[in-house]
């Protein structure tokens, strides 16, 4: 009981100061002007871009004020929900598709189909990926990017020409992957990433000839292709040893930026850095699976705007005319320049800024062979019924076998608990 009521009084108080925050920030300095705030994950250089376009779009409506504020994408979700469901939250929600099943089910977005005219809605991609997203009829985000997915990163310095199999990879890695100073441990490493993250391993079930959930929703985890994955993955850090035997995301970072690592399976969230820092960087696919003769198949997804279900009156009115602002095509493609985003808009996507960009199309070259995020609420258990079972094939505490049923009976039970 009193664990209950702890967990009660913390999201009271969460709920308490998620409006307090909100209040003070739609305050303002002139406290007549109604306020449009838009809550992002967006990197730093894409949130000043994002304040000049503010700015520009606020002089078509000088009695508003506009602005934004940013959050880790975990925290976006959770924090726009419980705000949302205080009557209180930013009007516009910008991030990825996967949060549009929890956003509908606790009621806290409004659908938009009735909201933008055909004409508007017929000019984004429907092809390699349908960019704006829909769920149980209805239209939940307008996209201003696709893809959003895992790649591989290579250091040109390091290798000139990315590996295009697991058997290449692995070739190279026993040349590059060196104990020099006698420890017993590699020096340095083929690869880094955060394997240990589901949403890091799934590319490789696909590549496997699986997949995480069948078209009923339902997991199925408990596959051959699961423990080859799973298994693979431990043997290229245990057998093989050209990855770290211990790895996160920010240890996996700092090895590929210090040349510690020839390479690195990340998402477009992180190239911006690498360029930034200066390095000589690549984009290629994820090597092929030899077994199957599959590619890899990351999730891949569209981002862009939701609208908070409170929203109403002239502030809708004003908030869907932002919405088509930002997602035109001169703005999509100032993105695109920017940090590389893949736009959603037919037209950018087919623009010479897009098509003679061999990094931009590399990505794309990725983003065809992966596979579309689910925006299912039922994506949200199978991640967290991963975790515990395939973390524990890294710590011995399981074989890939075992793991396997772990994640399918638990993922089983969590869906089962949470529609009851």
């Amino acid at each position: 009981m009193g664990t209950n009521f702890n967990e009660y009084l913390n999201q009271y108080l969460r709920i308490l100061l998620i409006v307090f925050i909100t209040a003070i920030f739609s305050t303002g300095c002139e406290e007549d002007k109604p306020k449009i705030v838009i809550w992002s994950s967006l990197r730093p250089v894409e949130r000043t871009l994002l304040d000049t376009l503010l700015a520009n779009f606020s002089t078509s409506y000088p009695h508003f004020e506009f602005g934004q504020l940013f959050y880790a994408p975990e925290e976006a979700r959770t924090n726009f929900i419980i705000s949302s469901l205080a009557g209180k939250g930013p009007a516009i929600i910008h991030g990825a598709n996967d949060n549009i099943g929890p956003f509908v089910e606790l009621d806290v977005i409004q659908p938009m189909e009735d909201l933008f005219d055909k004409n508007y809605l017929d000019q984004f991609l429907s092809e390699p990926l349908k960019a704006n997203s829909w769920f149980r009829n209805h239209l939940y985000q307008i996209a201003d990017r696709v893809g959003n997915h895992l790649c591989l990163v290579y250091n040109k310095n390091i290798i000139a020409t990315p590996p295009q199999t697991m058997s290449e990879l692995i070739a190279f890695g026993k040349n590059f992957c060196r104990d020099e100073n006698g420890d017993g441990k590699p020096d340095k490493y083929a690869l880094a990433w955060n394997y240990t993250e589901p949403f890091f391993a799934i590319p490789f079930i696909g590549g496997f000839g699986g997949w995480i959930l069948n078209g009923k929703n339902e997991p199925t985890l408990n596959t051959e292709a699961t423990i080859k994955a799973a298994q693979f993955i431990y043997d290229l850090a245990n057998v093989y040893k050209i990855i770290p035997k211990e790895c996160d995301y920010e240890i996996s970072n700092a090895l590929f930026k210090d040349n510690l690592s020839a390479m690195i399976i990340n998402g477009p969230w992180s190239w911006g850095t690498y360029l930034n820092d200066g390095m000589n960087i690549g984009i290629a696919r994820i090597p092929k699976i030899d077994e199957t003769g599959l590619w890899p198949t990351p999730l891949v997804s569209p981002m862009g705007f939701s609208l908070n279900k409170n929203l109403e009156g002239e502030d809708l009115n004003v908030a869907v005319a932002l919405i088509r602002y930002l997602t035109s095509e001169k703005v999509q493609l100032r993105f695109t320049k920017l940090s590389g985003s893949i736009p959603s808009l037919a037209s950018a996507y087919h623009d010479s800024l897009v098509t003679s960009n061999p990094f931009i199309q590399n990505a794309i070259d990725q983003m065809l062979v992966g596979r579309p995020m689910p925006v299912v609420t039922e994506m949200r258990w199978i991640f967290d019924a991963m975790r515990p079972g395939y973390q524990s094939i890294f710590t011995g505490r399981m074989t890939a076998k075992e793991a396997a049923a772990d994640m399918q009976n638990l993922a089983d039970k969590l869906i089962r608990e949470n529609r009851e």
